[in-house]
């Protein structure tokens, strides 16, 4: 057990949020995050006490409202290095990003016979929205293979690519096997070829510093709701030139510059991608969220997590019946399968005792495939697990094991 890396990273952040009661081990944070007081602070206040609508009212109460909902747009670019908060596009989530990329650049910029690639790794999220850009115009998709210990295999990218791809999209952490892409590597290798790259950033921003200047990549994805914010807003990064170049992905207000029956022209982004109210008081939770993470560092959290995933993976390990998937050096997810059990009983046993996992495909069925497995078992880690949870964890495992033999 590697208990010195876990007290050189101490992190006792359970205090912070009121929805995990005392002897509940919460291990889904790749599903979901819990929420600190201080981001239901800030969303109780948003809604109790300075609500109002943004970009519209000349009324002071709308005039500060706006002003707080752009300082969280500022906020999102700085905490993952964008160049311009201009480039941050607020949206329900990592889905509706990539999403709006598929209708708003593929389906204008590719043509038939263009091939996108993506990997054996990747959330349906990152799979099927190419699958319908790719109907739309008569593209091809191309899926680069994982190496033995559960990477995306970029010697085989670097093989695969050819002039004829014009997008690459890549989870930057798995959310089944928290395997880590090299991301500037991936994002050379695409450039080579005159190929753009999206990164699905769900899993990664919660756990390792992200900056897409220096990674070099086109489009950034993630979701609030896994970075200890609310549900309902999640952000689009892309760079500015690309954006300006896409065409709007809804109609309605804010979107647009002026409307006539005759002609409507449209607002430069990231307006031009928001149509409608925004969620406000979400875009306030995820500053909230940010300013928590920033506060504790991290660097100091991807540490914590990874001494987790560590002292898991070994006792996990030494259970005889026990299967783990993906490398060692995992970022804060260790996904397992108990032989001859479904991971759903897996999951309804540790619930029993109170421990809080995934069961299923994750929404990654043709990783699953690969794996050659159904379903597997998830444990996920976040600031508020310490290794008591592995204790709870491992303890429900061997119950596990004795009820079935």
């Amino acid at each position: 057990m590697t208990d010195t890396i876990v007290r050189e990273a101490p992190l006792d952040r359970v205090a912070d949020f009121p929805a995990i009661p005392d002897g509940w081990a919460y291990l889904d944070t790749a599903a979901t995050a819990q929420k600190p007081q201080v981001v239901i602070d800030a969303i109780t206040r948003g809604y109790a006490e300075t609500y109002a609508t943004v970009h519209r009212g000349v009324y002071q109460r709308s005039a500060d409202m706006t002003l707080a909902y752009e300082a969280a747009r500022q906020k999102v670019a700085r905490f993952i290095g964008a160049t311009t908060p201009d480039e941050i596009v607020f949206v329900r989530g990592a889905t509706e990003a990539i999403n709006l990329v598929a209708h708003s650049w593929a389906a204008t910029q590719l043509k038939a016979g263009d091939r996108i690639m993506l990997s054996m790794l990747e959330h349906h999220s990152n799979i099927v929205p190419w699958q319908m850009a790719a109907e739309r115009v008569g593209a091809a998709i191309d899926v680069i293979p994982l190496t033995p210990d559960h990477r995306i295999d970029l010697d085989a990218m670097g093989s695969m690519l050819t002039e004829r791809h014009k997008l690459v999209a890549l989870a930057h952490v798995s959310n089944v096997l928290g395997s880590v892409l090299d991301a500037t590597r991936a994002t050379e290798l695409a450039h080579k070829v005159g190929a753009k790259i999206l990164l699905d950033g769900c899993q990664a921003v919660p756990r390792i510093a992200v900056d897409v200047a220096k990674i070099g990549c086109d489009f950034y994805v993630f979701s609030g709701h896994k970075l200890y914010g609310p549900t309902g807003i999640g952000v689009l990064w892309g760079r500015g030139d690309l954006l300006n170049q896409m065409p709007p992905y809804q109609g309605g207000g804010s979107m647009i510059d002026r409307v006539s029956f005759a002609k409507t022209t449209y607002a430069p982004p990231p307006g031009r991608f928001e149509a409608g109210t925004p969620h406000i008081v979400g875009g306030l939770g995820l500053a909230a969220a940010i300013d928590y993470v920033e506060g504790i560092g991290i660097d100091r959290i991807h540490a914590h997590e990874t001494a987790l995933v560590l002292d898991a993976r070994d006792a996990l390990s030494s259970l005889n019946s026990v299967r783990l998937f993906g490398p060692e050096d995992s970022a804060g997810i260790v996904s397992f399968a108990v032989e001859g059990v479904h991971p759903h009983d897996v999951g309804t046993i540790l619930d029993e005792g109170r421990v809080a996992i995934r069961a299923g495909h994750h929404c990654a069925q043709p990783l699953m495939e690969a794996l050659g497995v159904d379903a597997t078992a998830r444990a996920s880690f976040a600031v508020y697990n310490g290794p008591q949870d592995i204790e709870a964890l491992v303890r429900g495992v061997e119950r596990v094991t004795r009820i079935f033999g």
